[in-house]
């Protein structure tokens, strides 16, 4: 479930931030922010929802599934699709923050 939160907040941070990036960099109207603030909301409150102790180790784990989202993002919604250096470096973050969400702890 901590994968899926992941996914479904960095869609929402990346969605809330392209919607200032289309008001700034691409003259969009600035109408363009009140969802992009609603989605920049959503995403603090889902990643307040992984189960996690700390939450600078949810912060650094969801880093790595951000990457991998953004690379997404680009392809699906910008048109640019990844090379194998963007894939390569993605498939790294994966696994980093597979590492820390899946290392065991003790009590």
């Amino acid at each position: 479930m901590t994968y899926l939160i992941y996914i479904v907040a960095a869609l929402a941070e990346i969605a809330g931030c392209f919607s200032i990036w289309a008001w700034w960099r691409l003259e969009k109207s600035p109408l363009w922010l009140a969802p992009g603030l609603v989605s920049l909301a959503s995403f603090g409150f889902l990643l307040a929802l992984v189960d996690i102790s700390a939450a600078g180790r949810a912060y650094a784990a969801y880093g790595g599934i951000y990457i991998a989202a953004s690379l997404g993002w680009l392809w699906l919604v910008e048109g640019v699709r990844p090379d194998r250096w963007d894939l390569a470096g993605s498939a790294l973050c994966i696994v980093g923050a597979s590492v820390i969400l899946l290392a065991p702890r003790g009590a």
